[in-house]
């Protein structure tokens, strides 16, 4: 019942129908949330966490699923409990984006492509709050500069595509705070965000919590998160919860098998502390394929990338003419060996993306080298450029984005096997089944569509394409930030495992902290667009030089209740804008060589 509370979830039940039957999301799931409270429910990929917060919003019903049973109770403004369960459309219509807030998990598809980002801020305070145009446009601005995007004026008349992943993560965080609901519901917040940005949204959503009293219902695989956020946690598996508690009851005393292996299965930074190369987790109940450190397979440098130069023009005026240049990657230079991983770590908006993708040449380059085991990809025709494809693959960060939305998930993986080979059906079929074997999904979801999938689930399928035709080198950008802990941990070691058995070497760009200094051999840390600091991850993290790079580190959260960083503890600054006026030349990239192989930025190279 809900007495004091203002949320109270009882026996919900939620059904899909699919090309399999009946599928059961939510079996049996009942727990409350009380005014300024914040209640973190974790759990697997596909374990309806997300299914339970869109019951709640009565969004489910969009996506082919149906509440077969329960009770979705929410206290209005008068105090009046009401069903959501069986509310009218017009009573949800006022409730969603006012009463009740939503971030959700991928921000690509919570954004309207064709509208511009001042659009969609402004459209809840006008609708809901009755602001004029401009009343509603300095709210909007007020907002982004909350959530720290840079320059929050020219991005009311950017579209998405404009933005990079967190900044548009950004956007979507402050639509939902636009109206001050009295309770948000945030799916994987932080998870396209880096840490320096995570530590500040956190800490925004919990000093919002403290002076509205909005409560709040965060839903999220990071449990470092949930230890610097929640007041009680509620852990999923399969549909139904398994365990309930305070956070330090559950992360001092968990009861249940799979809450233990939960926290097991999270990366802690310092575990590699005067381990020499990367080591695969170990996994409660699941035997480790590789065993002991995983080494370079040889000397050989697979990819070299000199001077790399990457900008986009800024148009402006009556005929759209080139006004000024985002320097997104400037003067980026590192070598990666066969069988290594480095990693590239920085803020959003930092050009770790633009860096893989002008490698891959996705984007063209301005200027610079790109070698893959000895080949010039810069200067390759069309042609040659799609044989060497063969070699090199990427996973993306938004998996529903590099998905297609019309074919099945085994059409997907099956593409460039079509593409590249002439295999017989039974041997593509046989191929594509081993895949799925590989990255851990059922055989049975070779039928599904990328919709009916988790968000992990099809971040699954974007690496077993990007596996299929066994390359040398893959560019991971944040390829494992939409998966839950146990299934992270299993597609780390999954890639470790490939390293050491193929060689395979990895680009590996990610904004946690704790799974970089996990997997990589070398780690690069950039800022507007350069690498300020590069070396062994020994280096980088136990002796780091860069006041950027302590920082980064300094803003990682704990998985421990006890050791919550408090907001005055966090040393944020504003991020300097990457833009430049044509003609601006901003220098040649420096080094201090601190120790062998240990690069430390010594300019502040026109920035």
């Amino acid at each position: 019942m809900l007495d004091d509370n203002l949320v109270s979830i009882q026996n919900l039940r939620v059904e899909f129908e699919t090309n399999d039957g009946t599928v059961v999301g939510v079996e049996d799931i009942s727990f409350d949330i009380a005014p300024g409270e914040t209640v973190c429910v974790v759990g697997e990929s596909g374990s309806g966490k997300s299914v339970s917060s869109l019951s709640l919003m009565r969004l489910v019903e969009f996506g082919g699923g149906r509440i077969a049973g329960g009770k979705l109770e929410f206290k209005d403004d008068g105090g009046t409990a009401r069903n959501l369960a069986d509310a009218e459309t017009d009573l949800m219509r006022t409730i969603r984006g006012n009463k009740i807030g939503m971030i959700f998990q991928e921000p690509m598809t919570a954004l309207n492509p064709v509208f511009t980002v001042g659009r969609q801020l402004t459209e809840g305070l006008r609708v809901h709050k009755g602001l004029s145009q401009g009343q509603a446009n300095e709210r909007a601005i007020d907002l982004l500069r909350q959530v720290r995007i840079p320059e929050p004026e020219r991005r009311l008349k950017q579209y998405p595509h404009e933005l990079s992943g967190g900044m548009r993560q950004r956007v979507v965080i402050a639509m939902a705070l636009a109206c001050e609901p009295r309770l948000l519901i945030a799916d994987e917040p932080t998870t396209a965000l880096d840490v320096t940005i995570q530590a500040e949204i956190l800490a925004l959503i919990d000093r919002l919590k403290r002076e509205t009293g909005t409560a709040v219902l965060f839903i999220t695989h990071d449990m470092a998160v949930v230890a610097q956020m929640a007041d009680r946690v509620v852990v999923m598996f399969r549909g139904n919860k398994v365990e309930e508690g305070t956070v330090e009851e559950i992360f001092a005393n968990p009861k249940e098998t799979y809450t233990q292996q939960l926290l097991a299965a999270v990366p802690k930074l310092g575990e590699m502390r005067g381990k020499p190369a990367p080591e695969p987790m170990a996994i409660p109940g699941e035997e480790a394929h590789v065993a002991g450190p995983v080494r370079p397979k040889s000397d050989r440098v697979i990819l070299e990338v000199k001077n790399l130069v990457t900008r986009f023009p800024v148009k402006g005026g009556l005929f759209r003419r080139t006004v000024a240049n985002v320097h997104a990657v400037e003067d980026v230079s590192f070598a990666i060996q066969e069988g290594e991983t480095l990693s590239l770590v920085g803020e959003s908006g930092c050009g770790k993306s633009s860096c893989g993708r002008s490698i891959l040449r996705l984007v063209e380059p301005q200027s610079g080298q790109v070698w893959i085991d000895g080949k010039d990809v810069v200067a390759m025709s069309e042609r040659e450029l799609r044989d060497a494809r063969r070699d090199m693959q990427m996973i993306f960060q938004d998996p529903f984005a590099s998905l297609n939305p019309q074919m099945t998930c085994a059409a997907q993986v099956a593409e460039p096997l079509r593409n590249y080979h002439s295999l017989g059906r039974t041997e593509l079929q046989d191929r594509v089944a081993q895949l799925f074997d590989r990255v851990h999904l059922p055989r049975s979801f070779q039928r599904r569509f990328p919709h009916e999938l988790s968000g992990g689930q099809r971040q699954r399928i974007a690496i077993a394409r990007a596996l299929a035709l066994n390359p040398k080198l893959i560019i991971a950008d944040e390829a494992v930030s939409a998966l839950d802990v146990t299934v992270q941990a299993q597609v780390l070691n999954l890639m470790m495992e490939l390293q050491a058995d193929l060689g395979i070497s990895f680009l590996f760009i990610s904004h946690d902290m704790a799974v970089v200094e996990r997997v990589s051999h070398h780690v690069g840390v950039m800022y507007l667009g350069r690498i300020v600091e590069i070396g062994p991850r020994a280096a980088i993290f136990e002796n780091p030089q860069h006041a950027y790079t302590k920082s980064l580190l300094s803003a990682v959260p704990v998985a421990d209740p006890t050791k919550r960083k408090l907001e005055r503890d966090l040393n944020f600054k504003p991020i300097p804008s990457p833009i430049f006026p044509l003609g601006h030349d901003p220098g040649a990239s420096d080094y201090d060589e601190v120790a062998p192989g240990h690069l430390v930025l010594t300019t502040d190279s026109g920035y």
